[in-house]
C-alpha cells in the first residue's frame, strides 16, 4: 500500500490541487472575478466594434458650455430652450443623464426666499413664470425620459414615484430577480410628471471600477424601473408595455417592440462597446445657439451628459478608455438596436468548469508520461483550444466564455505536473553525473587532438599572424596557412555553426579537405569548390561552415580572395583609412556545387595595406565594460597602435576579449596578413 501511494504521490496531490481550484470558482471571490473580467475584457479590445456613425447623439456638458453658461446646474431655461431646439427635428426620444433635484434657484419663489423681500415688493414678480414651469411645459411637448437612480438611503425630496412603463411578464415574477434598491433618487415632481419616460442609470458596483455590465430592469421601492436606454427606446416606438419572458433559473428575455434583448437571469446586459465617434457629441452650448442642421436630430434617440471634468461622470470601460457616463447608454441603445449585446449564458458558466476540469486533467496526465519538452507543446495546445473556442463564441454568437480561469487552472495544474517531473528528472540527473565526468574526460582529450589540427604558423608571423581561443573544450572555429611556393601561401579562417565535438569534428574533416587540395596546388576557386562539395557529402545535417579562403604573392602583392557567408573582411592601409568587404557567396555545405564558375573569387593589391578577419566571436564577444567589441572596437584597437604588425594586431584582439571572464561568449578566431615584412622567422 506504502508502495503504491508513493508511486502515485503526484496524482494525489495533483487532485487535491483540482478540488481547490474548482472551490474557487464555485466560491467565486472577487479575485477570481477579476481574473474573469480579463478575457471578457480581451474580447472587446481585439475585437472593437468600429462604427462610422450612430443613432444616438449626445447633447455634452462641456467645458465650452460652462464656459458659456456659468457653473453647473444651470437655469431650466437653459434646458428648456435646448429642449425646444432640439424636439423641432423631431427625434425618437430625448433622455437626461441628468438630475433635476431641486427647484431651480432663479426661479421667483426662490428669489423671494433668497431676498427675503416683502408682499409689496413681489407682487409683479408673483406673475412670471417659473424656470421649472417652463421647464415642466417644455417636458410634455417632448418625448423626454428622465434619471432615477437606486439609493439605500431616502432623499429628502422624495415622493411616490411611479414608473412609466408597464411591465408584462410571462412565467414568473421578475422582482425575484431583479436587482432591488429600497429608495430611488429622481427629479422634481414637477418635472417628472411632465415626462414620457422613467429610466435607470443605475450601474451595478464592479471591484475594479470598469462598466461592463448594467441591469436592463430595476427595482426601486419594489417597484421595477426599465434602464435609460430602454425606457428611451420605449418612448421612441411609442410603445407603453415591456415584456418580460421568465424561465425556470430566472429572466430569459426582455423586450420592446420591436426589439428582443437576452438577459441573464437576473436581467443583466453585457455592453458591447465601439470606438468612440467624435461626431456623435454636440455641444450643449452649439445646441442653445441653433448651430447645428435642421434634421441634425431627426429619427435620433438624444441623450443630454455631462463630459466636463469637474462633473466627475466619467466612467472606466473595457477598451481601456475613460469615458463620460451618458456614453455607456448611448452604446446600450446602439446595442439594443444593432442587436450588437454580449450575452453570458448561466449553462457556459457550467460548461466552461467541466471542460477545464477535462483539459486540465488530460494534460497533467500526459505531462507524466511524456517528455517535459513536449509536453509543454501539449500545454500550449490546450491553450490554443481554449482561446479558439472562447474568441469563436464571442465573434459568431456574440457570447462571453471565460477563458482566463480555464487557462489559469490549466498553467497551475501543468506547473504542478512540471514539478514532479523536475523531481524525477533530478533523479534522473544525478544519475547521469558519473557519465557526465567520463564525457568530460573525453572532451578533454578531443580538445588535444583538435589543437594539433592547428598548424604551427610562428615562422610567418611576421607578414601572417593567426590565433584561436576556445569558449569551450572544443572549437568550431578553425584557421590554416599552407606555403604552396616560396612566394605563395593558401590560408583560411572558418567558423561552424554550433558547437561542441560534433563542430569540431565537422571543423577537422574542413580542414583535412583544405589542406589535401592545397597541397595539390589547384587553383582557389577549385579548392573551395572541392571543399564545399565534400562537406554537402559528409551529411552533418544542419550543419555549415562560413569561411574566408584566400592565397596571396607575398613577392607581388596580389590577393585573390573569397568569402563564403562570412563577416566582412578589415582591410585598412598604412593611413588606417578602413574599408569593408562584404561576402559574395552563401556558406559552404548546404548546397552543392555543380561546375566551378560557381565559385566567385575577387583580386586585390595587398602592398601597403593590411588585412584581417575574424569570426563573430571577435564582434559579439563581450570586452570588460559588458558591451560588445564590434567592428568598431576593432577599429580602435588598430588605432590605438602606434606600430601595425599581424601578431600586434591578433594578440591585442584577443588580450581586449580574452580579459579573464569565468567563460567566453564563442570562439575568438582571428588572421592578420600585412606584406611590409615577409622574412621568416627562424626556429632556435
Amino acid at each position: 500500500m506504502n508502495t503504491f501511494i508513493k508511486r502515485y504521490s503526484n496524482y494525489f496531490v495533483f487532485i487535491i490541487i483540482l478540488i481547490l481550484l474548482i472551490s474557487l470558482k464555485v466560491a467565486n471571490p472577487s479575485f477570481v472575478k477579476s481574473i474573469s473580467f480579463l478575457s471578457f475584457d480581451l474580447y472587446q479590445k481585439i475585437f472593437t466594434l468600429d462604427k462610422r456613425d450612430s443613432e444616438v447623439i449626445i447633447i455634452d456638458i462641456d467645458e465650452k458650455s460652462l464656459g458659456k453658461f456659468g457653473q453647473f446646474p444651470w437655469s431650466r431655461s437653459v434646458f428648456a430652450k435646448i429642449l425646444e431646439r432640439v424636439n423641432k427635428s423631431e427625434p425618437k426620444s430625448i433622455g437626461f443623464d441628468i438630475f433635476f433635484t431641486e427647484k431651480d434657484k432663479q426661479s421667483p419663489e426662490e428669489i423671494i426666499k433668497s431676498y427675503n423681500l416683502i408682499p409689496t415688493d413681489i407682487s409683479e414678480l408673483n406673475k412670471i413664470k417659473g424656470h421649472d414651469e417652463i421647464f415642466g411645459e417644455e417636458l410634455k411637448k417632448t418625448k423626454s425620459v428622465t434619471a432615477v437612480l437606486g439609493s439605500t438611503v431616502p432623499s429628502h425630496s422624495n415622493y411616490e414615484r411611479k414608473a412609466k412603463a408597464r411591465f408584462l411578464s410571462k412565467g414568473g415574477d421578475p422582482k425575484e430577480f431583479t436587482y432591488s434598491y429600497s429608495y430611488s433618487i429622481g427629479s422634481l415632481e414637477q418635472l417628472e410628471t411632465s415626462v414620457k419616460g422613467l429610466g435607470s442609470i443605475s450601474f451595478l458596483d464592479q471591484t475594479d471600477g470598469i462598466i461592463r455590465s448594467l441591469p436592463l430592469i430595476v427595482k426601486f421601492n419594489n417597484e421595477i424601473y426599465p434602464t435609460m436606454g430602454l425606457e428611451m427606446i420605449r418612448v421612441g416606438s411609442n410603445q407603453k408595455n415591456i415584456y418580460i419572458e421568465m424561465n425556470e433559473v430566472g429572466i430569459n428575455r426582455i423586450s420592446a417592440r420591436p426589439y428582443k434583448i437576452s438577459s441573464d437571469p437576473n436581467g443583466i446586459i453585457w455592453i458591447r462597446y465601439k470606438k468612440p465617434i467624435k461626431g456623435q457629441y454636440i455641444s450643449a452650448s452649439s445646441v442653445f445657439d441653433g448651430k447645428f442642421p435642421d434634421e441634425f436630430f431627426k429619427d435620433k434617440y438624444v441623450l443630454i451628459g455631462a463630459s466636463a471634468q469637474g462633473l466627475f461622470d466619467l466612467v472606466k470601460i473595457p477598451l481601456g478608455l475613460t469615458i463620460p457616463g451618458v456614453e455607456v447608454h448611448a452604446n446600450v441603445i446602439e446595442n439594443i438596436i444593432d442587436q450588437s449585446f454580449l450575452v453570458r449564458n448561466p449553462n457556459t458558466y457550467v460548461f466552461e468548469l467541466l471542460f477545464a476540469i477535462v483539459v486540465a486533467i488530460l494534460t497533467f496526465v500526459i505531462s507524466q508520461k511524456i517528455k517535459p519538452k513536449y509536453s509543454l507543446s501539449i500545454f500550449f495546445g490546450s491553450l490554443a483550444i481554449v482561446v479558439v473556442i472562447g474568441f469563436s463564441m464571442f465573434l459568431f454568437r456574440s457570447e462571453l466564455v471565460d477563458i482566463s480561469y480555464p487557462i489559469f487552472m490549466l498553467t497551475i495544474t501543468f506547473l504542478a505536473g512540471l514539478y514532479f517531473r523536475f523531481i524525477e528528472e533530478n533523479k534522473i540527473a544525478l544519475s547521469n553525473l558519473q557519465k557526465e565526468a567520463k564525457l568530460l574526460k573525453e572532451r578533454e582529450l578531443a580538445a588535444g587532438v583538435q589543437k594539433s589540427l592547428f598548424p604551427d604558423i610562428s615562422k610567418f608571423e611576421n607578414f601572417i599572424f593567426a590565433k584561436n581561443v576556445p569558449a569551450r573544450d572544443v572549437s568550431g572555429d578553425y584557421f590554416d596557412v599552407v606555403r604552396s611556393t616560396p612566394e605563395e601561401y593558401f590560408f583560411t579562417l572558418a567558423d561552424v555553426s554550433g558547437k561542441g565535438v560534433k563542430a569540431g569534428m565537422y571543423m577537422a574533416k574542413a580542414s583535412s579537405i583544405f589542406r589535401t587540395l592545397t597541397n595539390l596546388k589547384y587553383p582557389l576557386e577549385k579548392i573551395v569548390f572541392g571543399v564545399n562539395n565534400e562537406l554537402v557529402e559528409a551529411k552533418f545535417k544542419g550543419m555549415f561552415v562560413t569561411a574566408v579562403f584566400g592565397k596571396i604573392n607575398i613577392k607581388t602583392g596580389e590577393l585573390v580572395f573569397i568569402n563564403a557567408g562570412h563577416e566582412s573582411i578589415l582591410v585598412f592601409d598604412q593611413n588606417k583609412n578602413y574599408e569593408y568587404i562584404k561576402s559574395e557567396m552563401p556558406p559552404l555545405g548546404i548546397v552543392k556545387y555543380f561546375t566551378e564558375s560557381m565559385v566567385k573569387s575577387s583580386t586585390m593589391d595587398l602592398k601597403d595595406k593590411t588585412l584581417v578577419v575574424y569570426t563573430d566571436g571577435v564582434t559579439e564577444g563581450y570586452i570588460k565594460s559588458g558591451e560588445e567589441l564590434g567592428a568598431e572596437g576593432v577599429q580602435k584597437i588598430v588605432d590605438n597602435m602606434s606600430e601595425v604588425t599581424p601578431k600586434k594586431i591578433v594578440d591585442s584582439i584577443e588580450k581586449e576579449l580574452n580579459w579573464g571572464a569565468e567563460k567566453l561568449r564563442d570562439d575568438i578566431t582571428c588572421m592578420a596578413i600585412n606584406i611590409n615584412n615577409t622574412e621568416l622567422i627562424k626556429k632556435k
